[in-house]
């Protein structure tokens, strides 16, 4: 259906004369099928971001996660099948990492430049000044929180297992107990953006409040849901430390942004993660092992010593370093 309604739409604007040289396009949900149909001179360069496997990637990484049915499994083998059709009609193709590059098939990937989509790196710059106003309904209060404060933040588009947020609720109950001072910011909608919803609750939120929320100070803990951008970048500025986790999936923007943020960083030590592991301030664990997270966190935020601030420079995910290199592509082909 997508792919026909992206031909229409295509035939439409092909009737006023216009013919594209390059055509960039998604594969994963088949608009870029017929394109090639209709614009038979075009070249095509596909966004290549994430192949789906049966096995050794996201699906079947937690033991918490009920198992695949047979229809399941075979409509996630069918998801593949946008990517390959379009692959075979594509002059080009980029992925932002390397491991999202390596989740296709060899014979994809001889196709595939790592070029990421790149982050405004200036944006990102850690400001000492910043501040964060949240406003409780609950005791009908405002706090203000600084940088130096004792935070702990967590940072995903929904709140789902696939960033981990069971794990990081578990670990809560150690690191309140032992830093009485730390708050814990959190953002993130109750969505789901990937995975499955709790079988018995409404949200992943609520199913783990039920499950650890006697065990931990709520006063201390805020719940902001999705938030404007100015306020995310504020988060950042004023966080101590940053818990991350995400399966062998895409890797959050979040995670990379927090690191050209200079803020600390502990993440799990899966695949997309480690690509990047080797980079200050970020250390890694087992996704699973909510003590040595807390410990970790524990030890962030019993450091006096002030947030390290650096310059970073990384072409790899520098903005205007990434836009050259998607440039130089464009004009190869």
């Amino acid at each position: 259906m997508r792919a026909e309604a992206c031909a229409a739409a295509a035939l439409e604007i092909k009737k006023n004369c216009f013919q594209p040289d390059l055509i960039v396009a998604h594969p994963g949900w088949g608009e870029a099928l017929f394109m090639k149909d209709v614009f038979p001179k075009a070249k095509i360069l596909l966004y290549c971001e994430y192949y789906y496997n049966l096995e050794g990637q996201d699906v079947g990484f937690d033991p918490e996660e009920n198992q695949l049915t047979f229809r399941q499994r075979f409509a996630l083998r069918l998801k593949n099948s946008t990517n390959l059709l379009s692959m075979e009609i594509a002059d080009a193709a980029i992925s932002p990492t390397k491991w999202q590059k390596s989740t296709y098939p060899l014979s994809s990937q001889k196709k595939i430049s790592v070029i990421h989509d790149g982050i405004d790196l200036k944006k990102f710059k850690h400001n000492p000044l910043a501040k964060l106003n949240i406003f409780s309904n609950k005791n009908n209060i405002s706090r203000s929180f600084h940088n130096g404060d004792d935070i702990i933040t967590y940072i995903a588009r929904n709140l789902e297992p696939t960033r981990g947020f069971h794990v990081f609720m578990r670990t809560l109950p150690r690191i309140m107990s032992r830093c009485p001072s730390a708050k814990v910011i959190i953002i993130g909608g109750n969505e789901i953006s990937y995975g499955s919803p709790p079988s018995r609750d409404s949200s992943w939120k609520e199913k783990m409040l039920r499950e650890v929320g006697g065990e931990i100070d709520m006063d201390r803990v805020y719940f902001l849901g999705q938030v404007p951008y100015e306020t995310y970048i504020n988060v950042l500025n004023i966080s101590k430390t940053h818990l991350y986790w995400t399966t062998p999936f895409v890797l959050s923007w979040s995670f990379l942004e927090a690191y050209a943020n200079s803020l600390p960083i502990i993440a799990s030590n899966t695949p997309p993660v480690l690509e990047f592991s080797n980079r200050n301030n970020i250390n890694t664990t087992d996704f699973f092992d909510e003590k040595s997270f807390a410990d970790l966190a524990i030890e962030k935020l019993r450091s006096t010593a002030p947030r390290k601030i650096q310059v970073i420079n990384d072409e790899t995910i520098d903005l205007e370093k990434c836009v050259k290199k998607q440039m130089k592509l464009i004009r190869e082909i």
